[in-house]
């Protein structure tokens, strides 16, 4: 497996708070990895701690496979671009200004790289555009932030709540942005939100953390098992039910309640209740259901379903 990223047991604290509780988290090469969790839960201080902006306390991560207190570290980091928070943007200057400053300070050609990415980003009507940033709309402003980030042509970008705040447009150009550079560069990403169905529409990967410490990883086909379909069916006469659903179905697992079955996905409920019906069982109850992602997420971390 090719990691882009590996923390074991990483933490900081501030004073008495511990703000990363042994978190444990991978990427893989490839992912786009969505960091769920609530606000002051730790994700933003996770991404600090990737970047180097802070410094772990205790635990340790692997960068492209290079540990953390590894003097090659900073060459990992090259390898990585990050918008943290909010983009570092100098408002009173243009789209162009504001990357040719990034290119001085990371020590790259300017002109035809800035172009480059201003086309990436959907930008590049900008190039010559003297407006000051400060006049961009917001969505304007996060895929600028993303052209800055870019600019080192990373192989790894983090993005730290890029989507809020955002109109509907702006969503769905940042969305789009994201799955674009995933799959035409190859480029890995971290994504952290609270935005859950924004999420579901890129994500391969979730890493859900509460109070400081990951408590699941699960990746998008496993979630949308989680997720699927449920169908209880209770009768007055559950043998014969089970027997009647293994004729109609004999491939499809099941599993047994009180009085009846379990069964998980899409089915065709009419043909089953007709069937059932008609083999002179009474039907006491048919519960239906499917779990949003917003439901299983608050579960996991503790919360309550509604």
């Amino acid at each position: 497996m090719d990691y882009v990223l590996r923390t074991v047991g990483l933490s900081k604290k501030y004073k008495k708070h511990l703000a990363v509780n042994e978190a444990d988290m991978t990427i893989c090469r490839g992912d786009i990895y969505g960091f769920v969790g609530e606000n002051g839960s730790g994700k933003t201080t996770i991404i600090r701690l990737i970047t180097g902006l802070i410094f772990p306390h205790a635990g340790r991560f692997e960068l492209f496979g290079v540990p953390n207190d590894s003097v090659n570290i900073r060459d990992a980091r090259r390898k990585v671009g990050a918008v943290v928070e909010s983009p570092s943007i100098y408002q009173n200057m243009s789209a162009y200004d504001n990357l040719k400053m990034q290119c001085m300070i990371l020590g790259i050609p300017a002109d035809e790289r800035i172009a480059q990415t201003l086309d990436i980003v959907g930008l590049g009507y900008l190039l010559n555009e003297k407006k000051h940033a400060s006049n961009f709309s917001l969505g304007m402003r996060q895929r600028l932030g993303i052209a800055m980030a870019l600019l080192g042509e990373p192989e790894f970008l983090l993005l730290d709540e890029p989507m809020n705040g955002l109109d509907p447009a702006g969503i769905v150009e940042i969305r789009e942005l994201i799955l674009k550079l995933n799959r035409e560069r190859n480029i890995t990403f971290l994504i952290s939100s609270h935005i859950l169905t924004e999420l579901s529409l890129v994500a391969t990967k979730y890493g859900i953390i509460s109070k400081g410490h990951i408590i699941k990883e699960i990746t998008a086909a496993q979630l949308q098992e989680e997720l699927a379909k449920t169908t209880e069916i209770t009768v007055d006469r559950p043998e014969e039910l089970t027997k009647l659903f293994a004729d109609l179905y004999p491939d499809r697992a099941i599993s047994y309640i009180p009085n009846g079955i379990r069964f998980v996905g899409e089915m065709d409920l009419n043909t089953v209740l007709s069937a059932i019906i008609d083999a002179g069982i009474r039907i006491t109850g048919v519960n239906c259901r499917e779990t949003s992602f917003e439901e299983y997420y608050l579960e996991t971390i503790g919360g309550k379903r509604g």
